[in-house]
């Protein structure tokens, strides 16, 4: 399930439509990882796989698309309707001959939006040349604009309740630094610190649960 209530998200993806709608932008394609879990709670290790969520100015809810083998993964961390979560089949993935972003082409062609304005994400690690490339030649006839920062800059004003979820992982973060420092000593292995420390991070407090780190400690 979701981390926030469906409010939270519904907040969150009218004022992404806003922000669409001031710079002409009919249908959003997000691929960075971070922004598709903001606007859906999606949660999956899958972004070595392409993956992105189609947000529609004239639809209450994105779609998402991924491999599918993680679709579950979007049916049990997202609040998505399951029709609209999409996935592709494996024989698009590292193929020579077909690409995810085809498969994409060929669901904004169905859905009446193949010459829409489309904003992509150009600058963001996940969106790749080969998927602006097929993207073109998939779907000839949209206008293509840079939308890398538009989910961020809604972001950057936080929620009252993500504020709350903060400061409750800040919590977590001064529990699991001090934990670290108290096992440190001569002769201590530096595994078993760190051993205690994601222990530590994990277990969170008693009133809030932790999780593992974006990055390992180091």
């Amino acid at each position: 399930m979701a981390i926030f209530d469906i409010s939270e998200y519904q907040t969150r993806l009218r004022k992404t439509k806003e922000r669409m709608q001031e710079k002409g932008i009919e249908v959003l394609v997000v691929t960075d990882p971070a922004n598709m879990n903001y606007l859906t709670g999606y949660d999956g290790w899958s972004f070595y796989v392409h993956q992105c969520l189609i947000v529609l100015l004239d639809d209450e809810e994105p779609f998402w698309i991924g491999r599918g083998q993680d679709a579950n993964g979007a049916k049990v961390t997202t609040w998505l309707n399951e029709n609209h979560i999409i996935p592709y089949r494996d024989h698009y993935v590292q193929s020579t001959e077909r690409h995810p972003m085809d498969f994409v082409c060929n669901i904004l062609k169905e859905i009446g939006k193949s010459n829409a304005t489309i904003g992509i994400e150009m600058d963001t690690y996940y969106f790749t040349a080969k998927c602006y490339t097929q993207l073109k030649l998939g779907l000839p006839l949209a206008t293509f604009v840079d939308a890398t920062s538009l989910v961020n800059y809604v972001r950057i004003i936080k929620s009252d309740k993500e504020i709350e979820y903060m400061k409750k992982a800040a919590r977590i973060v001064e529990n699991a630094m001090q934990t670290g420092i108290d096992a440190i000593e001569e002769g201590v292995r530096e595994c078993d610190v760190v051993a205690k420390i994601m222990h530590a991070q994990i277990s969170g407090t008693v009133e809030f649960g932790g999780d593992y780190p974006a990055i390992m400690p180091l």
